[in-house]
């Protein structure tokens, strides 16, 4: 499509919009009705895919500025002073922002996917075939000295009275290591690349540890209940730290900042869902995986928990995606 043909189709759409916000302006988001505040919100995120698809086409830089000028004002509207009620705004942004973000993004996630999977696959066959290697994969630290047990019996052996300060303890050390995982934008995204290295690598080679003593089943499906979320939040944050890697890095035809900026915004929706994702896992793991089930019913507990995320990070939103691109 050519620039014209672009900008004539989806005029009436931007003017719609900025007519809104001006309106909002003079009055205040509570001069205006739900339906307006509604309007804006929708005409917000159809605006962001037409910045997104005039970026990808490299059409003219003064269109580019004029959406990115347009998607920033109607931002602070959208996400900042909000006409809805606190749990109105808490229901979109599980309801829509968040899983919209999480499949905008989903390159950047694909790219930490990959590379934990690589890592604890290569973690997993060198430590498989040669089990003393396993200090030069692994941290010193964590490789125990002898397994003589299996790893639900060596990690749960607290009584559930333990449970609520448990899943405390695992749900801030799960949180600084997302936090380092977003913070490793600072370094261009190399930080970022090494934690979500490290922790594959740790994946894959104490499963293979624990394979080798003979209690490897069980080591899956322990990990299994809380696994699945905890680790697919730790990929979302380090998504995050590459979005604003990238603004720093490939800006585009914008200018730098404002690709940092808009970058770093899209960064703080995933953040925010990351912080729930392992509210979410860390609670399972204080709470569901000390107990003592067989290992098929934490395994079937953890592809239940697989199954959910697909269906909520591929169907949440989708139906205000098409209203927003129609």
């Amino acid at each position: 499509m050519t620039q014209s043909a672009f900008a004539r189709r989806r005029a009436a759409s931007w003017e719609r919009l900025e007519a809104l916000l001006a309106r909002a302006g003079r009055r205040g988001v509570r001069g205006i009705d739900a339906a307006e505040v509604e309007e804006i919100g929708r005409l917000y995120r159809a605006t962001t895919s037409d910045l997104a698809f005039a970026r990808g086409r490299e059409y003219d830089q003064r269109l580019l500025f004029y959406l990115n000028r347009l998607t920033a004002r109607a931002h602070a509207y959208v996400y900042g002073a909000s006409a809805e009620t606190g749990w109105g705004r808490v229901a979109r942004f599980y309801g829509q922002t968040f899983p919209q973000e999480f499949r905008r993004s989903f390159a950047a996630i694909a790219i930490c996917i990959a590379l934990t999977i690589a890592s604890a696959v290569v973690a997993y066959a060198i430590v498989k075939a040669r089990p003393n290697d396993a200090f030069a994969v692994l941290p010193a630290d964590i490789v125990p000295p002898q397994i003589k047990k299996s790893l639900h019996d060596s990690n749960f052996s607290f009584n559930s009275l333990e449970s609520p300060v448990m899943s405390s303890e695992i749900i801030t050390n799960n949180v600084k290591v997302a936090i380092i995982a977003f913070g490793g934008c600072a370094t261009l995204g190399i930080l970022t690349i090494y934690i979500i290295v490290q922790n594959g690598l740790m994946v894959g080679g104490m499963g293979a540890l624990f394979s080798n003593a003979g209690f490897g089943y069980d080591y899956w499906a322990t990990i299994a209940p809380h696994g699945v979320i905890e680790l697919t939040a730790i990929q979302v944050a380090g998504a995050a730290g590459l979005l604003i890697a990238a603004g720093i890095l490939a800006p585009g035809r914008l200018r730098r900042r404002d690709a940092i900026v808009l970058n770093a915004r899209r960064a703080g929706i995933l953040i925010v869902g990351v912080a729930s994702m392992l509210l979410v896992a860390g609670t399972i793991e204080g709470f569901f995986s000390p107990l003592r089930l067989p290992p098929e019913i934490r395994i079937g507990f953890g592809i239940v928990t697989a199954l959910a995320m697909t269906l909520y990070f591929g169907g949440a939103g989708t139906s205000h995606e098409e209203t927003d691109a129609s």
